[in-house]
Order: C-alpha cells, then structure tokens, then sequence
C-alpha cells in the first residue's frame, strides 16, 4: 500500500466518526509524517479530543490529552 492509498484509508476512517473535520485531520497527518507536534486550539465542544482519538485508532496509536486553561498557570 502506497502513501496515499493509506491516506486515503485513514481520512476515511476518521471521517466514519467525525464530520466536517478534513482540513484539521490533514494537519494532524502531515504532523505524524514529519514526526511533529500538533496543538489542536478552537473553542469547546467541536470535537477536536474525538478526533485526535479517532486518528490515534486508526492508526494503532495511544492517545493522551493535556489540558491547558487559564487556571493551570500559577498567578502572578
């Protein structure tokens, strides 16, 4: 199987469980080719811990989240 063909595979997967997520889940796909990080940033609800999951299973990852608010920082 060539790279896009697996591509192909994994967007298709993601999207049986996310919807209106493709640019997002092509970011997060170019970070895993160059080994990279990825912050996903938007506001709450839209789903961005589901997809994060969705790709991590679909291709035979773990998944950890880190939570990063206002209140995590110490005060000045």
């Amino acid at each position: 199987m060539d790279f896009v063909q697996l591509r192909r595979l994994i967007r298709s997967n993601v999207a049986q469980v996310i919807i209106g997520k493709e640019q997002p889940t092509e970011l997060l796909l170019a970070s895993l080719l160059v080994e990279g990080h990825a912050l996903l940033e938007d506001v709450p609800g839209i789903g961005k811990t589901t997809l994060a999951k969705a790709l991590a299973r679909s291709i035979d990852l773990s998944f950890a989240r880190i939570q990063f608010t206002p209140t995590c920082f110490p005060a000045t």
